[in-house]
C-alpha cells in the first residue's frame, strides 16, 4: 500500500460520532420502550452496526490522520481503540444472532451483559500477543544490559513486560469465583471493570504507538526538500560521533546523494545539537566536522549549537531555517525508534517536517520504543485523562445497567 504523508490541509474531525451514538442510543431506547423482548434482536443489529460503523469510521481517520500528520496522539488513539471495537462488534455480532436463533435463551439484557465484559474479554483474547511481545521485550532488554549496562532506563522493557503479564494474570485469579450477595458480586464486578478499562486504554495505547512509529519509521521522504535537520545525541570522548550519531548522519547523507540524482536539488543540511556538560564539543561541531569529511561543503552546513533536547532541536533549527526561507521543505533524520516523537516535536513547534529513521541495533529497538511510548503517554495529559475517564465510566454505568436490568 503506498501510504501519503502530509498531503492535507485539515485534519479529520469525529464529532459525527456523538450524534450517531445518540441516535442508536434513541433507537434502542424506543424498541426497549415498545417491546424490550420482541425486539431484542433489532436492539443488538443497533449497537452491531454502530461499532462496526465506529470501527471503520476510525480506521478511516487513521489514513486521513497521516495525510494530515502522521506524528499526532490522534494517530495512535484512531488504531488501536479501532482494533479494540472491532472486537466489541464480534462480541455483538455473535449475541445479535443467537437473539435470533435462540431468543428465550438470549434476551434484550444479554447485549449490556457481553458489552460490560469486553474489556476483561479483550484482555484474555489479547493475552497470546502480549505474552509473546512481553518475552521478547525481556530477551531484547536483556541483551541491552549485557551491551550497554544495568542502567534504570534499560530496565523499562522489563517492568512494561511485567505489569502487561502481570495484569492480567492478576485479573484472571482476581475473576476466577466470586459469591456472595448480588451487592458484592457487583462491586467485584466493578472492581474487575474498572481495572480492565485502565489496562486496555494502555494497551491500545501501545498497539497504536508501536503501528504508528513503525510506519514513520519506514517512510521515505519525497525527494524535494530544502533543509535537512540531524538531531544530535551523545557523542565520543574524544568528541567525535558515536555509533547512534553517525548513523543518523549517513542516513542524512544518503538521502541527500539519493535526491540530487533524482532531480539534481542539492539540499543544506542543519546540525542541531548543543554541548553537554560531558562532551568536549558541541554536538552539532561534531557533526559538521563528519559531513566535512564525507565531503559536504561548509556552505551547505547550518549550525545549531544551542539546543538540549528534541523539542529545543525542532525549536531552534526551525527558527533558522525559516529566517533564510519561510517556504522551505523540511525533512529530519534520526534514528529509526524515535522518528514518531520527533514528528509530534516539529509540529508542535509548527513545522512541517518529515522525518527518515536510521537503523539500530536489534536490541536496542524495543527498550527505546518503550521508552518513546512512555514520553508520547505523558503528552496531552488532559485529552488521554478524558478519554480514559470517559471509558471508565463507560464500563462502571455498564456494569450497573447489567445488575439492575
Amino acid at each position: 500500500m503506498n501510504l501519503k504523508f502530509d498531503t492535507r490541509d485539515k485534519k479529520p474531525k469525529l464529532y459525527h460520532l456523538i450524534a450517531e451514538t445518540i441516535v442508536a442510543a434513541l433507537v434502542v431506547l424506543v424498541l426497549v420502550r415498545l417491546d424490550a423482548q420482541r425486539y431484542a434482536g433489532w436492539i443488538g443489529v443497533t449497537v452491531s452496526l454502530l461499532l462496526l460503523l465506529v470501527t471503520v469510521q476510525l480506521i478511516l481517520a487513521f489514513f486521513r490522520q497521516m495525510e494530515y500528520n502522521l506524528y499526532s496522539y490522534n494517530t495512535i488513539f484512531y488504531f488501536g481503540f479501532a482494533l479494540f471495537l472491532f472486537v466489541g462488534f464480534l462480541v455483538s455480532a455473535h449475541v445479535t444472532r443467537m437473539m435470533f436463533l435462540e431468543p428465550e435463551a438470549y434476551r434484550a439484557t444479554a447485549v449490556i451483559h457481553y458489552l460490560t465484559g469486553t474489556a476483561v474479554d479483550y484482555m484474555f483474547l489479547t493475552f497470546p500477543f502480549l505474552l509473546v511481545f512481553s518475552i521478547a521485550l525481556c530477551v531484547s532488554n536483556l541483551s541491552l544490559i549485557r551491551h550497554e549496562g544495568r542502567r534504570p532506563v534499560n530496565l523499562l522493557g522489563i517492568l512494561l513486560s511485567i505489569l502487561l503479564v502481570g495484569g492480567v494474570v492478576a485479573l484472571y485469579f482476581f475473576d476466577y469465583s466470586v459469591s456472595g450477595s448480588e451487592r458484592e458480586v457487583m462491586i467485584h464486578d466493578l472492581i474487575t471493570n474498572f481495572f480492565a478499562a485502565i489496562y486496555i486504554y494502555f494497551e491500545c495505547m501501545i498497539i497504536g504507538t508501536i503501528v504508528a512509529g513503525a510506519i514513520a519509521a519506514r517512510h521515505e521522504p519525497a525527494p524535494d526538500k530544502d533543509y535537512l535537520i540531524v538531531l544530535g545525541c551523545g557523542l565520543r570522548p574524544d568528541g567525535s560521533p558515536t555509533p547512534l550519531l553517525r548513523g543518523r548522519l549517513d542516513r542524512a547523507l544518503a538521502f541527500a546523494e539519493k535526491q540530487k540524482q533524482l532531480i539534481g536539488k542539492a539540499l543544506t543540511f542543519v546540525t542541531s545539537g548543543g554541548q553537554g556538560p560531558d562532551e568536549a564539543v558541541s554536538e552539532c561541531a561534531a557533526m559538521k566536522q563528519y559531513l566535512l569529511e564525507h565531503g559536504v561543503p561548509a556552505s551547505r552546513i547550518l549550525e545549531e549549537d544551542q539546543s538540549a533536547s528534541t523539542f529545543e532541536n525542532m525549536k531552534f533549527s526551525k527558527e533558522k531555517i525559516f529566517a533564510a526561507d519561510p517556504n522551505a521543505k523540511v525533512a529530519f533524520a534520526t534514528t529509526n525508534y524515535h522518528v514518531f516523537r520527533s514528528g509530534l516535536f516539529a509540529r508542535r513547534v509548527k513545522m512541517r517536517a518529515i522525518g527518515m529513521g536510521a537503523k539500530t541495533k536489534w536490541y536496542f529497538w524495543p527498550n527505546a520504543a518503550v521508552r518513546e511510548f512512555v514520553g508520547l503517554v505523558t503528552e496531552h495529559r488532559v485529552k488521554q485523562a478524558a478519554i480514559l475517564g470517559g471509558i471508565v465510566a463507560f464500563y462502571l454505568i455498564m456494569t450497573v445497567l447489567n445488575y439492575r436490568y
